[in-house]
């Protein structure tokens, strides 16, 4: 499940970092998220032997529990099999985190997911934003787009997190943790 907020006015903003990872992994395996189940956009993919779905919540980003409740309930998926990929302001902009389990860390998403579900016991890829450089307010500086000479570091930031998330498919948390958190 990516994290963002639907509607090109956030397509490339900060907070839209977990829709820009999936989509991005979608395109990489071949699907476009066309389906409008769940209250988000979704494909189901094969990945080496497994098949997954791919989601991206469209009930703006502090709603994106009922989503994410909806998939999982019609599916029949534990929550020890859901991947989170969100943005991280504590983490520097470039920094991805796998991580299992875990607080909020204030983000208004993994709340409304933790609301929803009942239960902190899924993982998440957390992607690195860094904090404003420009003394802007911090709900400002999510939504807003990267600052320019930053762009580079993230194309290499968004395909280490599809990274975390086939690895996390393929090998599961641990492996994912292991394979991330020590670069």
């Amino acid at each position: 499940v990516g994290l963002g907020n639907p509607g090109p006015k956030y397509r490339y903003t900060r907070h839209n970092v977990g829709f820009m990872v999936i989509h991005r992994w979608a395109r990489a395996l071949g699907v476009r998220l066309l389906s409008r189940r769940f209250e988000g956009k979704s494909s189901f993919a094969g990945f080496q032997d497994r098949e997954v779905l791919l989601l991206c919540p469209q009930t703006f980003m502090n709603l994106s529990g009922k989503s994410v409740k909806k998939c999982a309930q019609s599916l029949g998926v534990r929550t020890e099999e859901i991947l989170v990929v969100h943005d991280d302001l504590d983490l520097p902009l470039g920094r991805v985190k796998v991580a299992k389990n875990g607080g909020d860390g204030g983000h208004k998403g993994i709340q409304s997911i933790f609301e929803c579900l009942g239960t902190r016991e899924f993982s998440r890829v957390k992607i690195g934003i860094g904090r404003p450089r420009q003394e802007e307010p911090i709900h400002e500086f999510v939504l807003s787009p990267f600052y320019r000479e930053d762009r580079a570091a993230v194309e290499t930031t968004l395909q280490k997190a599809v990274h975390a998330c086939e690895l996390f498919v393929s090998h599961g948390i641990q492996a994912a943790m292991n394979g991330i958190n020590r670069q």
